[in-house]
């Protein structure tokens, strides 16, 4: 993340409908000097209009989101801001949502209870280019595909 005496800053988008949880990781983000957040979204429909329009390297994408779920958001992502990494953060832990999610091309999946102690080192190892996986999902590691 450096380069030579310069830190690499990147942009973020956070995709939240529950506001204390969105209050909770923009805080969290806002401590790390390289990472700015750009934009927030409370639903699927804004957040693919928001990561087109903002074209952020880094987005923290919701399952559960009004509008169109985290899951068709990441699909349209895909398309319209193909070099950003998503990194899903949710409180879904079905096998199938976690292996669709990196089939979509996820760089990583943290499950919501498991934020407060892994969300900066999955920010922080999808940016160094590493997948992560919330340890809770362990057993079903769709992301071992790395």
């Amino acid at each position: 993340m450096k380069t030579g005496s310069v830190v690499a800053e990147f942009r973020i988008l956070v995709v939240e409908d529950n506001k204390s949880f969105l209050n909770f990781v923009t805080s969290t983000l806002h401590r790390q000097p390289n990472l700015r957040i750009v934009g927030e979204a409370q639903n699927g429909i804004d957040a693919v209009e928001r990561a087109e329009a903002l074209q952020p390297d880094l987005i923290l994408l919701d399952i559960g989101l009004p509008g169109l779920n985290g899951i068709a958001v990441a699909h349209r992502i895909r398309r319209l801001v193909p070099d950003a990494r998503i990194l899903f953060l949710t409180q879904e832990t079905d096998a199938e949502i976690v292996g669709e999610a990196f089939d979509l091309g996820a760089w990583g999946y943290v499950i919501k209870a498991q934020a407060g102690k892994e969300l900066l080192l999955a920010v922080e190892a999808i940016l160094s280019g590493k997948k992560f996986v919330s340890d809770g999902l362990n057993s079903h590691r769709h992301a071992s595909r790395t």
